[in-house]
């Protein structure tokens, strides 16, 4: 049953222009005062999220973005703050990108939060996929098994952490402490101070699905957030997440300790839904088709997004397109209410809808969107 009403706000500023026919992704370029606008509009996204109900507002970390598109590098200095404005909504850290932070690190400023917010701070892991990002800050990700060795020795660290009163470790790319002296003893072993007091309660994105990357959530209880690609709907990794946790003796339900991701678009018609959504569904494939996060597109399809127009010609696969998929909606706010009831029986241990709005959407269009969800389909889940 869906009890929970979640969102991703990627952390995008208002744009001046959208779709194929507007600035390429690549040619966009902000001022600091445009790009700081976005604390402004995460506030007012906070409070309606706060004053209809939903469970919790999710935050993307990213980093050197002048083209606007996700830029809040801070999530846990965003979660306090917002918290403070807040009653109720939790803000999650969707994601904390691992390799990009010194664990110990990460584990005291979640720690922090945790106590400060008062347990409405979410903890949330992630290995990264901007090369400009990650590999910036000293990290591997170009090269993907050595982004995942270190990415699961850095939450091995925090979890031994988190959990134990004291700690050590030693591994391939971490020795905590290092055997130093220190007022007249050798160091063996650390305290996080603080640790968290509240939730401990840890999520990571629902990607590749492989094997070993579903065993380690499983192993150290993180929850899965799967987004709103296509695979969503063949349910390839929810499955995946539902055998890895059978593997350890757990007997969930499919679905179970996930958050299933959808983009959504409701107007009074199915037509008026559509055609508003179409040019945020564009840029949006602007945005991601470059990184692989746009199911199905070949080479020269990629190619074709980065200029404008063309995409007919090139085949660039259409909003329609994964409307009939599953993994995009848009119509009306009874028919998101049966689409989502539809996914309450295929997937019977889901508790977590992420209810996401475009990259891009502007802000008063997201405010009407969040408002349309509480008034006509929320309520179908109470």
């Amino acid at each position: 049953m869906i009890r929970n009403f979640v969102t991703v706000y990627p952390g995008h500023i208002d744009l001046p222009d959208h779709g194929q026919m507007a600035t390429p992704a690549n040619e966009r370029r902000f001022s600091n005062d445009e790009l700081a606008s976005v604390f402004e509009k995460t506030e007012v996204v906070a409070r309606k999220l706060d004053e209809i109900g939903f469970e919790t507002l999710w935050l993307a970390e990213h980093h050197f973005q002048h083209e606007g598109y996700e830029v809040l590098p801070n999530l846990l200095m965003m979660a306090v703050h917002l918290a403070h404005v807040t009653k109720r909504l939790k803000i999650g850290c969707g994601f904390n990108v691992a390799p990009m932070w010194h664990p110990l690190r990460l584990a005291e400023d979640y720690a922090t939060a945790d106590i400060l917010t008062k347990g409405r701070t979410v903890f949330g892991v992630a290995r990264g996929y901007h090369t400009r990002e990650v590999e910036t800050f000293g990290a591997p990700l170009t090269d993907n098994e050595a982004n995942r060795e270190l990415f699961e020795e850095q939450v091995e660290i925090i979890f031994k952490a988190f959990k134990n009163e004291r700690f050590s470790h030693k591994g391939k790319h971490y020795t905590l402490p290092p055997e130093v002296p220190y007022r007249g003893y050798t160091v063996k072993d650390l305290t996080l101070v603080p640790r968290p007091v509240h939730s401990m309660e840890t999520w990571q994105p629902v990607v590749s699905a492989k094997r070993e990357a579903m065993d380690f959530m499983i192993r150290h209880d993180i929850k899965g957030m799967v987004g709103g690609g296509a695979a969503t709907m063949a349910e390839g990794p929810i499955k995946a997440f539902q055998d890895a946790a059978q593997r350890a003796g757990k007997n969930w339900k499919l679905g179970e300790n996930l958050g299933i991701g959808i983009f959504f678009f409701l107007d009074d018609t199915r037509e008026k839904a559509v055609e508003r959504l179409r040019p945020y569904y564009e840029e949006h494939v602007k945005m991601f088709a470059p990184l692989g996060f746009v199911p199905g597109l070949n080479a020269a399809q990629v190619e074709a997004v980065g200029k404008r127009g063309g995409w007919d010609k090139a085949g660039v696969p259409t909003l329609e397109h994964f409307v009939k998929l599953g993994s995009w909606f848009a119509g009306t706010a009874d028919d998101l209410v049966a689409h989502l009831k539809q996914m309450e029986a295929r997937f019977p241990g889901l508790e977590t809808i992420n209810l996401s709005t475009a990259l891009t959407t502007p802000q008063s269009v997201m405010i009407e969107q969040f408002d349309r969800v509480a008034k006509g389909v929320m309520p179908a889940f109470r």
